[in-house]
C-alpha cells in the first residue's frame, strides 16, 4: 500500500482495467449474481449463509469461481482463478494485495462486490468482513457496503451539480454514487488504508476521484461545494478510537455535532448536504433542541429526520457484534461496561439515527428536525430536493404573504382523505379525520372540517386560497373572512405544503 495514496496510483489501481474486463467477462454483476443464484440462494449470502452460495456456485463456472474466491472467500487452484480474472493475472493481483498465494491456492485478501447504485453495477474494493469467515477487525478496517452505507445512497439527492464532497469516504462507495451525478468528486479521509481502496475503486469503475487524506474539512478547508455526502465514524460512546470506521474519537454524538456544526461552511450558495448522523437522548431534553444546537444562526435551511431510536443496552451489543466481538467474551463484557457506564453517567436514555439535509440560504437558519420511525418509500433522496423546494417557496410566502392568498393549490396525487369511525351509542362516531400523503415519507395530517372543505375546493384552474376561504367564511355564515380564520387557515396550508399534500401551482 502506497504511503501516500492522493498522489501515488498503486498497484491495485493499475491491475482494475483488467480486472474489470474480467468481470464484465463472466458476468460478475449484480444482476448476473442473481440470475446464477436465484432469489432463495442471493438470499443466503444476504444472511451470511456459505453453503447454499457455494452449492450454487460450483454449477456456475468462471462467475461461479469469482463467488467462491470473493464472496465466500475460499482458498482455489491457482489456475482456476487464473482463469477466471484472465487477462488479470495471479501475479500482479498478488503483488497488488487483491489476492495472498498460498503454495498452489490463492485467496482474496480483500473483499470485492459488484453493487447496483441507480446506473447500473458499479464494483467496490474494501476489507473482509466477518461476513462468511470469523474475523476480527483492525483498526484501519475499511468496511465495506453496509446497511448505513445503503441508506445513505438512497437518502441522497442526485439532481446534476458540479462538485461533491465526499466526506469520510472509506471504501468509496458515496463518491462513486456521486460521479454519477456530479461534475468532479473530492473524497477525504483520515485513514490512508481507505484512499488506497477508494482509489482503486474509482478507477475499476472508470472514474478519477481527487482523494485527499486528512482529519475532517481540514482537507478542504477554504473551499466550498455544491453537495456535501457523509457517512462520518458516528457511533455514539466514549471517546476512543478502536476502528476509525465508526470510531471518531469523541465523546457520545461529538462526530454529529463536528460535522453538522462545520458542513455549511463548506457549501456553495445553494448547495445540499446529505448525511448521516447520531445523536443521544438526554433525560429532560428534546432531542430536537440537541441537534439544533449545532446549526449555525444564519444561513442553512435544515431538514434532520430521525429514523429510529435505540435503547443503550441493544445498541452497545450491535456495535460490539459489528466489531466482530462475542457480547458473551469477557473482553468484550468488559467493553460493553465501560460503554454502558459513559452513557449512565451523561443521563442517556436512548441513542437516535437519522439523516440531517442542509441547505445553504441567504437568510436566518430554519430547522425542522421531525420523526420518520414509521414505513415510507425509498428512495428518500428525491424528497429531500422537492422538500427544500417547498421551504423557499414557504420562505417567499413569509416575504410577502400575498403570495399565499393569490395562489392557486392542488393536492398532491398520492394525497388521500381518511376518517377513522367507533362504535358509539348511535351508530358510528368518528374519531379522526387525516390527510394522508401515500407516497414518500407518508406524511399525515389530522385535520378538521374546515380544511376537509379547502383541500377539496383547491384545483389547479380553480379559486385561488383567498376565494376558496371568501366561500367557506359564505357557507359557514359569515359575511367576510375573519382574521383568526384567515390567520387558522393560512397556517394549516402551509403544514400541508411543507408535507407535500398540497402544492401551488
Amino acid at each position: 500500500m502506497p504511503n501516500n495514496p492522493t498522489t501515488t496510483h498503486s498497484q491495485l489501481t493499475a491491475l482494475a482495467p483488467d480486472l474489470r474486463s474480467a468481470l464484465l467477462r463472466v458476468g460478475y454483476t449484480a444482476d448476473g449474481l442473481l440470475d446464477v443464484l436465484g432469489d432463495d440462494v442471493h438470499a443466503a449470502l444476504g444472511r451470511s449463509e456459505p453453503v447454499p452460495v457455494r452449492r450454487a456456485a460450483l454449477a456456475a463456472g468462471e462467475l461461479g469461481t469469482l463467488i467462491r474466491l470473493l464472496l465466500l472467500g475460499d482458498p482455489l487452484p491457482v489456475d482456476e482463478v487464473a482463469a477466471a480474472i484472465a487477462p488479470a493475472s495471479v501475479d500482479d493481483a498478488v503483488a497488488a494485495g487483491f489476492l495472498v498465494r498460498d503454495f498452489d491456492q490463492v485467496r482474496a485478501a480483500i473483499d470485492l462486490r459488484p453493487l447496483d447504485t441507480g446506473s447500473g453495477t458499479r464494483w467496490i474494493f474494501s476489507d473482509l468482513d466477518d461476513s462468511m469467515r470469523r474475523r476480527t477487525l483492525t483498526e484501519d478496517h475499511v468496511l465495506g457496503v453496509g446497511h448505513a452505507s445503503l441508506s445513505l445512497l438512497r437518502a441522497t439527492p442526485t439532481e446534476p451539480v458540479g462538485t461533491v464532497l465526499d466526506l469520510g469516504t472509506g471504501c468509496g462507495v458515496q463518491a462513486v454514487h456521486a460521479a454519477e451525478y456530479s461534475g468532479k468528486v473530492t473524497a477525504t479521509d483520515v485513514n490512508p488504508r481507505a484512499l488506497w481502496l477508494a482509489e482503486a475503486t474509482a478507477a475499476l469503475n472508470g472514474f478519477d476521484f481527487e482523494l485527499l487524506e486528512g482529519s475532517w474539512f481540514e482537507p478542504v478547508a477554504g473551499r466550498r461545494f455544491d453537495q456535501i455526502v457523509a457517512n462520518p465514524p458516528f457511533v455514539v460512546g466514549p471517546a476512543r478510537i478502536e476502528h476509525t470506521y465508526r470510531d471518531s474519537g469523541l465523546a457520545l454524538d461529538g462526530a454529529s455535532e463536528l460535522v453538522i456544526s462545520q458542513a455549511a461552511d463548506l457549501l456553495a450558495p445553494g448547495g445540499t448536504a446529505a448525511m448521516l448522523a447520531a445523536w443521544v437522548h438526554v433525560d429532560g431534553q428534546d432531542w430536537r433542541q440537541r441537534v439544533s444546537s449545532w446549526l449555525p444562526e444564519y444561513g442553512v435551511d435544515a431538514w434532520i429526520v430521525q429514523r429510529d431510536v435505540a435503547d443503550p443496552a441493544l445498541y452497545v451489543g450491535t456495535w460490539l457484534r459489528d466489531a466482530g466481538l462475542d457480547p458473551r467474551d469477557p473482553a468484550a463484557q468488559e467493553r460493553a461496561q465501560a460503554w454502558l457506564d459513559a452513557f449512565e453517567a451523561a443521563d442517556v436514555e436512548g441513542i437516535g439515527f437519522g439523516f440531517v439535509y442542509l441547505h445553504a440560504i441567504d437568510g436566518p437558519t430554519e430547522l425542522l428536525a421531525e420523526d420518520l420511525t414509521h414505513g415510507f418509500d425509498d428512495p428518500l433522496g428525491p424528497e429531500a430536493s422537492a422538500y427544500f423546494a417547498r421551504s423557499a417557496w414557504l420562505r417567499a410566502v413569509a416575504r410577502d404573504p400575498d403570495l399565499a392568498w393569490t395562489s392557486r393549490f392542488e393536492p398532491s396525487p398520492a394525497t388521500a382523505l381518511e376518517r377513522v369511525y367507533l362504535p358509539g351509542e348511535f351508530g358510528w362516531d368518528e374519531q379522526v379525520a387525516r390527510l394522508h400523503r401515500g407516497d414518500g415519507p407518508r406524511w399525515q395530517h389530522e385535520v378538521d372540517d374546515a380544511t376537509v372543505a379547502l383541500v377539496a375546493g383547491m384545483r389547479a384552474d380553480g379559486l385561488t386560497l383567498a376565494e376558496l376561504l371568501e366561500l367557506l367564511s359564505i357557507a359557514q355564515g359569515e359575511d367576510e373572512v375573519s382574521p383568526e380564520f384567515a390567520a387558522q387557515a393560512l397556517s394549516v396550508v402551509m403544514g400541508l405544503v411543507r408535507h407535500g399534500l398540497i402544492r401551488p401551482v
